[in-house]
């Protein structure tokens, strides 16, 4: 099987957008402890943009072919055509090792918000999975060793469509041990992701279309690796109406347990 030709594409510039800060409805948090809730997730939804664009910039280079692994190596298994990791900024140091962090993740925590919205984007939950063996939740040998060796103890996923059907989206959260293994894994998946990924929901609304081009993304926060997996739902490539910028950030807003996290771990002003 010859491998397909590589392809560029050109996209329409966008604007970076602005994440608002997450609600503080945690009452029992200090005023303190509030407000660097809404300062973590300003900054945070400041370097979600950033990067978002980066990545876009990026994969606009004269250069840019995603590669396509041949199908003894990756069988029929889907992965994204493109990726680009990004390791943990520093206002995720609270949260910088398991031990400081020790409750574990739940569905509800972490998909609280079955509706998540991002300028003209508006993402809905269509399935959901949270394992506690983590290489159950990927497909690869090389990647769930890597699971392993992070310590990984927890895989939590959520499969969103767009309101309009034209898109999906998923988001991975992974609770290792440190953000050393997280920082490594995220950059480790940069050449991995060809041969391992996790595996996609499906639900009886949307699934991730066999073959379909899509991107990726892996941000490491403290001791969490988040995985942003997005496409169009019929498989081509973007277009022009196809904004991945705010689809992106949209399916990020899964994030905001983690900005908790981050508050409830930081010492009180």
């Amino acid at each position: 099987m010859t491998t397909p030709p590589a392809r560029k594409r050109r996209r329409a510039p966008a604007k970076a957008q602005t994440r608002s800060a997450p609600p503080t409805e945690e009452r029992r948090l200090s005023r303190g402890q509030q407000r660097l809730l809404v300062a973590v997730a300003s900054v945070a939804g400041v370097l979600a943009a950033a990067v978002v664009l980066a990545f876009v910039i990026d994969s606009m280079g004269n250069d840019f072919s995603p590669e396509r692994a041949t199908a003894a190596a990756i069988s029929t298994q889907p992965r994204p055509d493109a990726y680009k990791g990004w390791v943990s900024p520093k206002l995720f140091a609270p949260i910088a090792q398991s031990k400081a962090d020790t409750a574990p993740l739940t569905l509800k925590d972490v998909f609280a918000e079955k509706v998540l919205k991002e300028g003209r984007t508006t993402l809905r939950l269509a399935a959901t999975k949270l394992d506690t063996d983590c290489s159950a939740a990927v497909w690869g040998q090389g990647l769930a060793g890597r699971l392993t060796e992070a310590g990984c103890t927890q895989a939590v996923r959520g499969l969103y469509t767009s309101a309009d059907g034209r898109h999906v989206a998923q988001y991975t959260l992974l609770n290792l041990r440190d953000a050393a293994a997280a920082d490594g894994l995220v950059q480790s998946l940069t050449t991995m992701h060809r041969g391992g990924w996790p595996h996609p929901l499906e639900s009886a609304r949307v699934r991730f279309p066999a073959g379909g081009y899509t991107e990726a993304s892996g941000h490491a926060m403290g001791h969490y690796v988040g995985l942003v997996w997005i496409g169009r739902a019929d498989g081509a490539e973007p277009g022009a109406k196809d904004d991945f910028i705010s689809l992106s950030l949209a399916v990020r807003g899964a994030e905001k347990a983690v900005f908790r996290r981050v508050v409830a771990a930081a010492p009180a002003p």
